[in-house]
């Protein structure tokens, strides 16, 4: 099994470390920047550097490869049309003259659901972006599902927030101990930990899994609730809120009942590592 991670951060990184110990798996990891090279030679059979958006590149990085994990993050919030949207067109282009790849599987995120006033979704309910970027982030997930063909299975990971060694939720959200913060912390919050996307990812392509899969643990806390628990286990101060209208652009208890009931065996159910 030959796998290109496209977009090797902190969860391609990971989850090129982890294939690299498989016996049946040979990595290629990308990065946009050549000064990682070195870095991720430890992780990777082969390192490429490159831009999503090239295709001659993204084509040259395809040839035998059977399968693409999409790992990409964008820098900055003016970067998620190149980051995103430009890499998934790209590759979907590249990817009908290169018959060898049989799976793209992408790590999306849960906050394509919107504002949803903290209802439960499933991988049914409708998307409804509330800001530009997430409809970029809509939209790659289309043109992604769009390519889909009997050659060619797509899965789709929506992710939770992210959280796992060296980006423990204390370190996140330490800075607000003591603040006060605006609403009244009522939204919900769906987490996911590092070695669960791993963990997923790698489920995701051992099983040929097609479609969309919600990949988040088993708790939804609310905002209040979740720095509450971080705080008082680091005890440092509560923050308080000031009850006013709530600005966050998506709000929803997200279900994983999907990829449990396709066998996946969640790592870390619960938060852990406040």
């Amino acid at each position: 099994m030959k796998v290109a991670i496209v977009g090797c951060g902190y969860v391609g990184t990971a989850t090129a470390r982890h294939l690299q110990g498989k016996s049946d798996c040979t990595v290629t990891a990308t990065t946009t920047t050549a000064s990682r090279v070195s870095e991720l030679e430890s992780v990777a059979q082969r390192v490429v550097v490159l831009k999503g958006n090239d295709a001659s590149a993204i084509g040259s990085l395809l040839q035998d490869q059977d399968a693409v994990m999409l790992c990409v993050g964008a820098p900055n919030p003016q970067a998620y049309r190149e980051s995103y949207l430009e890499t998934a067109t790209t590759l979907v282009s590249v990817l009908q003259q290169i018959p060898t790849v049989k799976q793209v599987i992408y790590t999306g995120t849960y906050s394509v659901y919107g504002d949803c006033q903290g209802k439960l979704v499933n991988e049914e309910s409708p998307v409804a972006p509330a800001n530009p970027n997430g409809e970029i982030l809509a939209e790659t997930e289309r043109v992604l599902l769009a390519a889909s063909s009997p050659n060619l299975q797509v899965c789709i990971l929506r992710l939770g927030g992210i959280y796992g060694p060296g980006r423990e939720l204390v370190k996140i959200f330490g800075g607000w101990a003591g603040s006060t913060r605006p609403g009244a912390g009522e939204d919900a919050t769906n987490w996911v930990h590092r070695d669960d996307i791993v963990g997923g990812l790698t489920f995701a392509l051992d099983n040929r899994l097609q479609g969309i899969y919600n990949l988040v643990g088993d708790v939804s806390l609310s905002s209040r609730e979740l720095l509450d628990r971080i705080f008082e286990a680091n005890n440092l101060p509560k923050a308080s809120w000031d009850g006013s209208p709530s600005v966050r652009p998506y709000n929803a208890r997200v279900s994983n009942l999907k990829i449990k009931a396709a066998g996946y065996q969640f790592v870390h159910p619960e938060m852990i590592e406040f």
